[in-house]
Parts: C-alpha cells; sequence; structure tokens
C-alpha cells in the first residue's frame, strides 16, 4: 500500500489518494486533498480561508507551516469597521453557537499561500498537476452528499446573509439538497490559474485588490498592504511527552495545541487518568488556563516552555483543581514513514462572496472562540490565535498517529481524546474516532451517548451540570486520524462530520 488518506469528503480523500498511488509522497498528497477540499467542502475552507500543516518527514524533520489568517488594517489612519452580524446557529435542541460575519469579520487567507509553500518545501509534484482534478470538479459539479446538505441547513442563516453567498448554495433560491449537483465555474478559474501562475495573483495581482476593494467598499478592514505583506510561517511543533510518546502539535501563537499539550502534560501524572470524568476535570482545567494573560502571553518568545513548565497541579481526592474558536481537516501517512496534518478554516464562513474572484471569505475576526475579550483587539498584521492543533504522536521516532479536528472550542477535546484512545487503550484510528466523546465548557459537561453513567454521575456530584446526548453529533468535532500499527496503515474518518478513508 503506497499509504492512506483521511478527510471530511470522498473527493478529498480520493484527491490525496489518487496523487499517493501516482508516486506523490504525504505531502503531495495532502496538498492535492486540500485543493479538491476548496470544491467538495464548501464553505468551511476555499481560498479565504485559512489554516496550519504539520509535516513530519521520514528522515525525522517536523515542521509546522503556519498559514493562518492575520489580522486586517495595515496602512488605514482609522480602524473603525462596520459593526459585525451576530447570527445563532442552532446544532441541536438546546446547543446553539453564535457567529459572527459580515465584511468586519475578515482577516487576510493563506490558504493558497501556504499550499504552495508546502509543496516547494517539502512535495515532489507540481502546482499545476495537483490543480487540474479540483479545477475539472468546480467546473463540472459535485454531488452534494448527505453531511454536506446537513452543514449547508446548519450554517443557511450564514448563507442567507448576503445575495452573493446565497447564489453559491441556493442557486435558485432554494438551498441545494443531497443529491443535487453544486458547481463553482469561477473557483475553477481560479484554481486553473493558480497551477499556472502560482498564488501571487490572490495576494499582489488583480484579485487580491478586488478582494480588498469589495471588503473596504462595506465597511471591513482588509487592505490591499495586509495581502501584499502576508507570508507563510515555519515553525518547530511544540512538543510533549505522553506514555513514552512525543506528541507534537501546533505552537504559539496558536492556542489550541499548547493546551492539548497541557492536558496531557497533567494526564500523566494522574493515577486515574483514564477515567472519563478525569479527563472531563482536565479539559476544563485547560479551558481555565486561557485566561487573558494566556492569550497576552501566546505572541511572547518562550511562552510555550514557561507555560508548559509551570508546575499547577493539585490532585486532591481525585479532583484536578489548577494547571500543570466549522473547520475542515485531513491526515495523511505515506509508506515512507512521510506523514502531514492538515487543518482548514473558513471559520462558519463571513457571507461576504467577492464576484468574478472565486473567492468567499473567513470570518476569523468575528469568532467569539478566538476572540473571547473582544473583537478587533489583534494589532494589524499579527496572526489571529486558533484553536485548531495538526498533531502527530511519534512512537520511537516514528509516526504513530497524525490527526486533527473540526469543531470550533470542540478541537482540543476531540484531539485529546482520540490519542487517548490510541495510546492508552490500544484502539485502531477508527476505533479511537468513532468513541463517544466529551467536552467541557465552564461548569457544563456536553457527552455524547456511551459516556459512562457512573463518571458522568461523579462529575454531577462534584458541581458539574451534565447534559447526557443521546446520539453523536458534529457538535462535537470531526476528527480525522491515519495510524501505523504493527506496520500496518489505516485511518479513521468522523462520521460525525462525514469522514471517509481512502487507501492507495
Amino acid at each position: 500500500m503506497r499509504g492512506v488518506v483521511a478527510a471530511g469528503h470522498p473527493l478529498t480523500a480520493q484527491a490525496g489518494a489518487d496523487v499517493l498511488r501516482d508516486g506523490g509522497n504525504a505531502v503531495d498528497a495532502a496538498v492535492a486533498s486540500v485543493l479538491m477540499s476548496f470544491v467538495a467542502e464548501p464553505p468551511l475552507t476555499g481560498p479565504g480561508a485559512g489554516g496550519f500543516m504539520l509535516v513530519h518527514t521520514a528522515a525525522g524533520q517536523s515542521t509546522l507551516l503556519d498559514f493562518f489568517v492575520a489580522a486586517p488594517g495595515l496602512g488605514l489612519e482609522k480602524s473603525e469597521p462596520v459593526p459585525l452580524v451576530p447570527i445563532d446557529v442552532k446544532f441541536a435542541e438546546g446547543a446553539v453557537q453564535r457567529f459572527n460575519v459580515g465584511p468586519a469579520s475578515c482577516g487576510a487567507y493563506g490558504t493558497t499561500a501556504g499550499m504552495t509553500e508546502a509543496l516547494r518545501r517539502f512535495g515532489t509534484l507540481d502546482l499545476a498537476a495537483l490543480c487540474e482534478a479540483p479545477a475539472q470538479a468546480a467546473h463540472e459539479g459535485v454531488e452534494v452528499v448527505p453531511m454536506q446538505a446537513f452543514l449547508f441547513r446548519v450554517l443557511e442563516p450564514i448563507f442567507r446573509s448576503s445575495p452573493e453567498a446565497a447564489a453559491l448554495l441556493a442557486p435558485e433560491g432554494e438551498l441545494l439538497q443531497a443529491g443535487e449537483t453544486m458547481r463553482f465555474p469561477e473557483l475553477g478559474d481560479l484554481l486553473q490559474r493558480l497551477g499556472r501562475e502560482g498564488p501571487g495573483f490572490l495576494y499582489e495581482g488583480d484579485v487580491g485588490r478586488a478582494v480588498s476593494h469589495w471588503v473596504l467598499e462595506r465597511g471591513g478592514l482588509l487592505t490591499r498592504e495586509d495581502l501584499a505583506s502576508y507570508r507563510v510561517v515555519e515553525s518547530e511543533p511544540a512538543r510533549v511527552g505522553y506514555a513514552g510518546r512525543d506528541v507534537l502539535t501546533n505552537p504559539p501563537p496558536s492556542s489550541g495545541g499548547i493546551l492539548i499539550a497541557d492536558a496531557l502534560g497533567i494526564l500523566e501524572r494522574l493515577a486515574d487518568s483514564g477515567d472519563p470524568a478525569s479527563v472531563a476535570e482536565v479539559i476544563a482545567t485547560t479551558n481555565r488556563a486561557r485566561d487573558e494573560e494566556f492569550l497576552e502571553g501566546l505572541a511572547s518568545e518562550g511562552y510555550l516552555e514557561r507555560f508548559l513548565a509551570a508546575d499547577a497541579l493539585d490532585n486532591v481526592a481525585g479532583e484536578v483543581r489548577s494547571r500543570l474558536g466549522s473547520t475542515t481537516h485531513l491526515a495523511v501517512l505515506d509508506a515512507d514513514g512521510n506523514c502531514a496534518t492538515v487543518t482548514c478554516s473558513n471559520g462558519s464562513c463571513s457571507g461576504v462572496v467577492v464576484p468574478g474572484t472565486g473567492v468567499h471569505l473567513n470570518n476569523m475576526l468575528g469568532e467569539d472562540d478566538l476572540n473571547p475579550f473582544g473583537h478587533h483587539l489583534h494589532p494589524a498584521g499579527a496572526r489571529v490565535p486558533s484553536m485548531m492543533a495538526p498533531t502527530v504522536v511519534l512512537r520511537d521516532g516514528e509516526p504513530e498517529v497524525a490527526l486533527g479536528s473540526a469543531g470550533s472550542n470542540r478541537i482540543r477535546s476531540a484531539i485529546l481524546q482520540t490519542i487517548l484512545g490510541v495510546v492508552d487503550e490500544g484502539l485502531s484510528a477508527q476505533e479511537a474516532v468513532d468513541r463517544p466523546r466529551l467536552h467541557v465548557e465552564g461548569d457544563v459537561v456536553e457527552a455524547e451517548l456511551g459516556i459512562p453513567p457512573e463518571a458522568l454521575d461523579r462529575l454531577a456530584q462534584r458541581g458539574y451540570h451534565v447534559r447526557r446526548w443521546t446520539e453523536t453529533n458534529l457538535f462535537f468535532g470531526g476528527v480525522q486520524a491515519v495510524a501505523r500499527t504493527d506496520g500496518e496503515l489505516s485511518g479513521g474518518g468522523d462520521h460525525r462530520r462525514g469522514g471517509v478513508v481512502a487507501r492507495a
């Protein structure tokens, strides 16, 4: 077998598997899958989105490529955007999350720059070749799968917030349904041009100028200078030891990875780390650590080491009292030992679609999870702190599992519990992804069907309000994972997010 791909849509996964079959490596396959996801997984990703790729090569090199959204406003004399547009999105009865959209929510995007840089640094194939299949799919059309139709229904209020966005997914006035065909000819044109020219036209060329003009004219902050100055940032992954493994994840200035590392560090020191009640309290502990001082510290040099070195574990009577932000993810592992795990996000989509460009823009400046202390507080040009955390677990220096998740603020809890399933319980990638999850916000524990009732009872006795779900749900994230066990490659696609596995 040449390799395995786990992704959020059959076409996304198949695009990567086809590249592996044709002799490409894990990074080539990851880039191909990301480009196909622009077409197959709107509006959660696209050329107006941002993200991260964590690469671990067969030679042992580990690199994090940051192409996430940057705060806009460079060159503006006054930064006074129009008000954000608040929209409540209902995942299920009683589970509502507010998203803020509109022109004031849009930041500088990075996905096409990130894919081009990943291919240059670690790939073996030509960008033009990898753009062919997604460009063709955008022009010819892609069938709406049931999970996609569900997402469209959930996010419909955002699509309806502008006529341009509505035209994409409700072209005849009615929202596209499962089995119908969605076509994006302007995106197809963009992908063809990306293959011919590279991403410069989206940043310093005519499309970048058109995007900036459209947003500024409607009261947003995205300037031509924001786009022209955008750069992919390469850094060393955060690293923490757990159960004899090295866990690599997204470092500061993003917050999701450091909180996963913190949680693993606490669990490493607990005797009852396998108890779901302990896991819930550790998740609650890392939530409390994400205070204003934490967010300010993320941008400072050496903060990762200072944060993880702080000894604040207080385990009394089994109770951990203190500490030691609609996305798509895919992961690829090839037979040579290279792996790439990529999370991309448009947030929940801003509803801002720039006519004639193929670009629909992110709403990262409006995501409450990423801006917990207020909106438009990040300096222009600074990366917006993200909850996204592509992660690789190394055993004896080789990838044991590579994974990541969609799911806004549930990303870190979903990744943490999947790692525990593989490492502590010896589950396969698919079994670990399928396992019931819980999540904690404040004093509320959200628990999927299948979490042991006695663990939930203990949490209730400790003062938590426990909400017991009757089924698995997209609310709990969408983990995609690939693994190597005893030399065999396998994958886990999250049914909560329509995830699938493709092998080459």
